[in-house]
């Protein structure tokens, strides 16, 4: 039986905690936030005695320190500005941490041969694991990433595509606010970020909304403009697949109200003048947004039924060498039509249905509890592809992939 600190009651670490409260092999989860009542309103939610909520300043590394005490991991579900904090709490507790995504200039370590955190050989030294980015994307993508390339000798090119859409539905409103559906500091400083690209061997830094396309998705879902993005993939996959890869190229659906807000200056981080008072022009539309967590606190058994309108595709294309001959090997996932029945399910087995980031986070964790990881600080493509597989069918979601080989064929 295992216990787990969650740092986090917002969009992700409600449906988390929801999550790993029903899994049997979970004996305490103590779910900490800046807001208490947010924490609490959760916890009542849910249910479940195992789930003990508490007030928390992931930005103070004592008080972090202390709320880990006596559990066996940390899931961090905050902005990654908290990250370092956080794992430093995991260290002097001598537990696992997984978190969800990197900073950008955790990232930049990446691409500069830089140690990440300076603290993986202390995770080393009492064999638990650090596990960077286990959510959905970075997270379950990496892992399939992996489970593509271990299915191949040579790999020269990694190709990640993102496509997101709304089909609009009678009575919707035709003009919308933002919602970006998780933490909009992370959105839009996503956005905001010039993108990276690995080729030729090299990280090339690009500009934002650079190399867009129509790209056209599999099976019924259409086309989607995508445009290059800052994520954590491209900066880790080269490292951890090894096997030759030249090339890492990772595409994210354009927002058009998210760009136009970061080219107006939403996500800088200078401030300016209003009638004599200087404010910074993010923590006003930040003020202005809806709470990420109500998304959760909102859902019910009527709800999970009902049809958002949002459907999302993930593709992954590597070219390299399977069997001696060059090939081109794609997987995709996702959905092109609303399905009631399996919403139903998510909410019955899980008590949410949003468990795309926070699902792959808690498998992470217990693979890490359970000693499936490698001592220190790893990457989601470093975890056993078909271990993690298992383990979310266990849970109650079996991995549904589908998969295409194009081979090139020579008749020199």
């Amino acid at each position: 039986m295992n216990k787990v600190l969650i740092v986090g009651a917002g969009a992700q670490g409600g449906p988390c905690t929801s999550i790993l409260s029903r899994d049997e092999s979970i004996e305490e989860i103590r779910l900490a936030d800046i807001d208490l009542n947010q924490a609490e309103a959760v916890q009542k939610k849910i249910g479940s005695p195992k789930v003990k909520a508490m007030q928390l300043d992931a930005g103070n590394l004592e008080a972090v320190t202390k709320a880990a005490e006596g559990m066996d991991a940390i899931i961090n579900l905050t902005v990654e500005c908290f990250n370092e904090i956080i794992i430093k709490a995991a260290v002097k507790n001598r537990i696992h941490y997984v978190d969800t995504g990197n900073s950008a200039e955790t990232l930049e370590r990446y691409a500069k041969g830089q140690r990440v955190f300076d603290l993986e050989e202390d995770f080393e030294s009492f064999g638990k694991t650090a596990l960077l980015g286990c959510g959905g994307s970075p997270g379950l993508v990496n892992v399939i990433v992996r489970y593509v390339c271990d299915q191949m000798e040579e790999v020269e090119k990694i190709c990640i595509r993102i496509g997101t859409k709304n089909i609009a539905k009678e009575g919707d409103d035709v003009v919308k606010g933002w919602n970006p559906g998780w933490s909009p500091v992370t959105a839009l400083e996503g956005f905001a970020e010039q993108p990276c690209v690995y080729e030729d061997g090299e990280y090339k830094r690009l500009p934002i909304f650079s190399r867009p396309e129509e790209y056209p998705f599999p099976e019924s879902f259409g086309k989607c403009l995508i445009t290059s993005h800052l994520h954590d993939e491209v900066y880790t996959l080269p490292l951890n697949i090894k096997k030759g890869v030249q090339e890492v190229d990772f595409k994210y659906p354009v927002d058009p109200i998210a760009g136009a807000l970061v080219k107006m200056g939403f996500a800088d981080e200078k401030e300016i003048e209003v009638r004599g008072t200087k404010i910074l022009p993010r923590e006003v539309l930040l003020k202005m947004l809806p709470p990420m967590g109500d998304a959760f606190l909102g859902e019910s058994e009527e709800t999970a039924g009902e049809d958002s309108g949002a459907r999302g595709m993930l593709e992954v294309t590597v070219d390299g060498v399977m069997n001696g001959r060059k090939v081109a090997y794609k997987a995709w996932m996702g959905d092109s039509e609303f399905n009631p029945d399996e919403n139903q399910y998510l909410y019955e087995t899980f008590g949410t249905t949003q468990i795309m980031i926070p699902l792959p986070a808690a498998v992470g964790a217990k693979m890490c509890m359970n000693g499936m990881t490698d001592a220190g600080m790893i990457s989601s493509e470093c975890l056993n592809p078909e271990q993690f597989f298992k383990i979310m069918g266990d849970m109650g979601v079996p991995m549904e992939i589908s998969e295409q080989i194009i081979s090139e064929k020579s008749f020199a």
